[in-house]
């Protein structure tokens, strides 16, 4: 059997990034080595340090290095809103709206029976225990419009009011400062069903 040396070891290391394949993956390697050693020995640093330091929050299951996330502690937060959504980067960007002032929990994935990942894959134990908790009077479902997020939506929708909590689901439509003529037909369809009065 031959033995893997550093250099390919790294390159391997760097392919299981999203998006990096084994030539993006080897020139990487080979620029931090190359030409940039000191950045090499910080991106080490400072993924060990995070795999370390980073854990779940105990009560919205996002990244934090304290027992509750800042959101968590926030006590200008509405209780009484509780948005779910896939990842720490879509509550991110949910964040970056300014629109919600509720609390959060974080499924850290999606439903996806071909991939075996099942309701105990997305804290969905965890996610009742929260909804339910006595404070919680609206759960807003933000997962992706994937198919795979609509079935996880619609899981943790019936899941949900069949605990008598009311569901609301994001709504589809046209992005702010799009044209018509450049957005595809399914977005549109949506936009035209979940349109409201002004």
């Amino acid at each position: 059997m031959k033995k893997t040396g550093s250099l390919e070891q790294l390159a391997d290391a760097l392919k299981r990034l999203p998006g990096v394949g084994p030539k993006s993956a080897q020139r990487m390697a080979y620029h931090l080595l190359q030409h940039d050693r000191a950045a090499a020995s910080e991106l080490g640093y400072a993924l060990l340090n995070a795999v370390d330091r980073i854990r779940h929050c105990a009560s919205c299951n996002t990244f934090t290095e304290a027992e509750l996330c800042e959101t968590c502690q926030d006590d200008d937060r509405d209780p009484r809103l509780l948005c779910v959504v896939e990842t720490p980067a879509d509550q991110m960007m949910i964040e970056q709206t300014l629109t919600f002032k509720g609390l959060y929990f974080v499924l850290m994935g999606r439903l996806s029976p071909l991939d075996g990942i099942g309701p105990k894959d997305i804290y969905l134990d965890k996610l009742i225990s929260r909804a339910t908790n006595g404070l919680v009077e609206e759960v807003v479902l933000a997962t992706n419009f994937t198919n795979e997020g609509e079935a996880t939506a619609h899981y943790i929708s019936e899941t949900l009011k069949s605990r008598g909590l009311r569901v609301s689901r994001l709504a589809r439509g046209v992005p702010v400062g799009g044209e018509l003529e450049y957005v595809d037909a399914g977005t549109i369809a949506r936009a035209m069903l979940d349109r409201r009065t002004t």
